[in-house]
């Protein structure tokens, strides 16, 4: 019996999880730590990447209890992406906070950079929007509040990389400053087909190339780990990847149709390519995986669904989130509400940053029950918004959705999603997929599985949500959503928030 472990690491907005994956693809062992978030300003969102590190050595501990070190047959990196965090390269100490994801403090530098006209060559070298999501902004921002940051990134004192380079720095103990394609595709900073660094786009946001990792593949030995802890030195970091790249390939959705959203905090739906597409409906043109060559993918990318289950709980006062899925079943339908959660704007496919929420349809019966329903609906709406302009873009079939994340859990939305959608919702048993996809790349790279088919022989089973729904029910529905999405877009003047609609390019 194969007695060999791959240890994956799965860096997420909230918490550090380290498992372990044997031969047969099945999770052994799992540890997590909780990581908190800070909001110094409306609109900023940041984490200390110090506790970040912390977070993963501490797992990492917890996790090696159940194994030898000699057991270790490689390491993987699944993590939050486009955060960014900043350190001096010769003591390694981050010299600012890793701004994350959510962050939309770079709003005016992106919307300057659309006032002059520049969107379509961004998008046309980088197959993402104009928008503060992506790395590039938060990069500058940081650079321009370090003393004397612009100069020093250009001599070579500072380190700038996205969480995997962070990570991938303090495993080696510095000795490999490096990032996978997924993550640097997600950056605003890499060429979507050269899958190198773009001169242009540094010069545009002033980023310095001395101070940018080196871009390797997804499946690639990046490295060694220097002794930490109960992990030996000289065990092959064999993979790095963004998470919800992670997940595509731990659904084994290899190939052009498949499709699946990952439900975490935002969620992201994700479909492979047979090439790069330049997106008219707000979606952007990325890197699924990549191992001898790239793996293509159109993405959506919504801001607020989990977090806007957060929200009501705390609004609520409820003792934990998972309460809202019981309050919501309380009730047949929403009463006519409707809540468009934008908190910190809109994504994919409206992308507004100056949009905020709204609750249309409010009576005096309106209840809790009603509001709980009117937020998981929200989340299968906005699903819905990137899976119709999918399947207008991609021009294949979309005939079902791969399902995976902690929302996904909550089995009244998965029923919701297939519902408005009108396809099956196939939900991973797993909650781990992108710690299971970034440890399935790293056996790819180590031979502990010889290629995508016997990655497909150790997929986990999933549960089926099929559609209830009549199609004029689905439609009803959606006209409310559609129209509750109009009262956030347009101000009572009909001019649009933010100055871009669904189409726009």
């Amino acid at each position: 019996m194969d007695d060999r472990y791959i240890l994956a690491i799965d860096q997420g907005t909230t918490n550090t999880k380290a498992l372990l994956v044997n031969a047969m693809g099945e999770i052994v062992a799992k540890a997590s730590r909780p990581l908190s978030v800070r909001y110094p300003e409306p609109g900023w969102v940041e984490q200390d990447a110090e506790d970040i590190w912390q977070s993963v050595e501490e797992a990492i501990a917890e996790v090696m209890s159940h194994c030898s070190p000699r057991q270790l047959m490689a390491l993987a990196i699944s993590n939050q992406r486009e955060s960014v965090v900043i350190w001096e390269r010769t003591s390694g100490k981050p010299v600012g906070p890793c701004v994350i994801w959510q962050c939309r403090r770079s709003s005016h530098f992106c919307s300057e950079l659309r006032a002059y006209g520049l969107e379509q060559e961004v998008r046309q070298r980088t197959g993402l929007t104009i928008d503060p999501m992506f790395s590039a902004g938060k990069a500058r921002w940081l650079l321009a509040h370090i003393p004397d940051g612009f100069h020093r990134a250009a001599q070579g004192e500072l380190c700038l990389g996205t969480v995997d380079a962070w990570l991938l720095w303090n495993l080696t103990r510095g000795r490999v400053h490096a990032c996978d394609v997924t993550n640097a595709s997600r950056t605003q900073l890499m060429n979507i087909r050269t899958l190198a660094w773009d001169g242009r786009m540094l010069d545009l946001y002033g980023i310095p190339a001395a101070i940018l990792p080196q871009i390797r593949p997804s499946s690639f030995i990046y490295g060694e780990t220097g002794a930490i802890g109960h992990v030996p030195a000289g065990i092959p970091i064999a993979s790095m990847i963004g998470d919800s790249h992670a997940a595509l390939f731990a659904h084994a959705g290899f190939q052009p149709g498949s499709i699946k959203a990952t439900y975490g905090t935002g969620t992201s739906l994700m479909t492979p390519t047979p090439q790069p597409l330049i997106s008219q409906y707000g979606l952007s043109t990325t890197i699924a995986w990549m191992r001898d060559k790239p793996t293509y993918a159109l993405e959506g990318n919504i801001l607020a669904t989990g977090a806007a289950v957060q929200w009501l709980s705390d609004v609520l006062s409820l003792a934990d989130p998972a309460q809202i899925e019981a309050l919501a079943a309380q009730v047949a339908d929403n009463g006519g509400v409707y809540l468009v959660p934008a908190f910190v704007g809109l994504g994919a496919p409206h992308w507004s940053e100056s949009a905020r929420g709204l609750i249309a349809g409010l009576t005096r019966g309106t209840s809790a029950a009603h509001l709980a329903r009117a937020t998981l609906e929200a989340i299968a709406f906005q699903v819905r918004d990137v899976f119709d302009a999918m399947q207008t873009e991609a021009a294949i079939p979309l005939t079902m959705l791969f399902a995976d994340g902690g929302a996904s859990r909550n089995n009244l939305l998965m029923q919701l999603q297939a519902d408005i959608i009108g396809r099956p919702v196939r939900r991973s048993t797993l909650a781990e997929l992108s710690a299971l996809g970034a440890a399935y790349l790293a056996g790819l790279a180590v031979g502990l599985w010889a290629d995508e088919e016997d990655i497909a022989k150790v997929i986990v089973a999933r549960d089926c949500f099929e559609p209830r729904l009549s199609a004029s029910e689905r439609a009803r529905m959606y006209a409310g959503w559609q129209d509750a999405l109009a009262r956030t877009l347009y101000r009572l003047s009909g001019q649009l928030v933010g100055g871009r609609n669904k189409g726009a390019s």
